[in-house]
């Protein structure tokens, strides 16, 4: 079967500078991945070339057997990406209600199926995008990706700077659209011990290119790897 997304040889960056590479990386339908490193190796660059947002140097894309190397984001999104950036990126002049069918496509994910993945936003649906917290934001951001109804979706530090409270929500929220709804995802995270429960792989970059590729079940037992590639402690700590 072809996998639903494959990279082969892939450098890119910004103007001239290159940061990836040369990354070969294969999901397959129905898998989430966890994406991670320390900071600056290249993840979310991997992740905005993915959705379209970088300079291509050379190598290829391919999602679903079509090659999108050289589509833009919006034609990306058509084929099937979704993607949720670090900033967030909604549209805070809209309700949340605006924010969500702004960009809705035809599909599984409707209006009411985001609701209830996400109560919060229901509550607040006549609310301005300006008008929620920061974990609001984040789950909007979320919800409104799927709204486009994706075949991959692109998360990029989705925990960054929550509440453990609103943590806990949003972890429970993307362990029933990956693991229930069979959602296929490359999650971003640097929390490892939070986001390789939810993963089926891990691959961890280092410089723009990928030192680690695994199973996230074995990257989770092996605290050797973890403290060299993350410097994530031993398992009795709550890295």
């Amino acid at each position: 079967m072809t996998p639903l997304l494959g990279t082969h040889q892939l450098v890119a960056g910004y103007g001239e500078a290159a940061v990836l590479a040369g990354i070969d990386l294969t999901l397959e339908r129905g898998r989430t991945l966890a994406l991670l490193g320390r900071n600056g190796t290249g993840k979310t660059t991997l992740i905005d070339t993915l959705a379209g947002l970088t300079t291509h140097h050379s190598g290829t894309i391919h999602l679903m057997g079509q090659d999108v190397t050289r589509l833009r984001a919006d034609r990306r999104a058509a084929a099937g990406i979704g993607w949720v950036p670090q900033e967030r990126n909604i549209f805070k002049s809209l309700t949340v209600e605006e924010n969500l069918t702004a960009i809705a496509r035809p599909g599984v994910w409707t209006l009411e199926r985001a609701y209830s993945m996400f109560p919060r936003l229901k509550e607040r649906r006549r609310n301005l995008g300006s008008h929620l917290s920061g974990g609001e934001q984040q789950m909007l951001a979320a919800a409104r990706a799927l709204m486009v109804n994706p075949k991959l979706l692109l998360l990029d530090e989705p925990l960054e700077g929550l509440a453990p409270i609103i943590v806990d929500e949003l972890l429970a929220a993307l362990a029933e659209i990956v693991t229930g709804e069979g959602m296929s995802a490359i999650i971003i995270e640097q929390k490892a011990r939070k986001v390789l429960p939810l993963a089926d792989e891990a691959v961890i970059l280092d410089r723009g290119a990928i030192v680690y590729k695994g199973s996230s079940e074995e990257l989770l037992a092996d605290d050797r790897a973890l403290g060299q590639h993350l410097g994530v402690e031993k398992a009795s700590a709550t890295a």
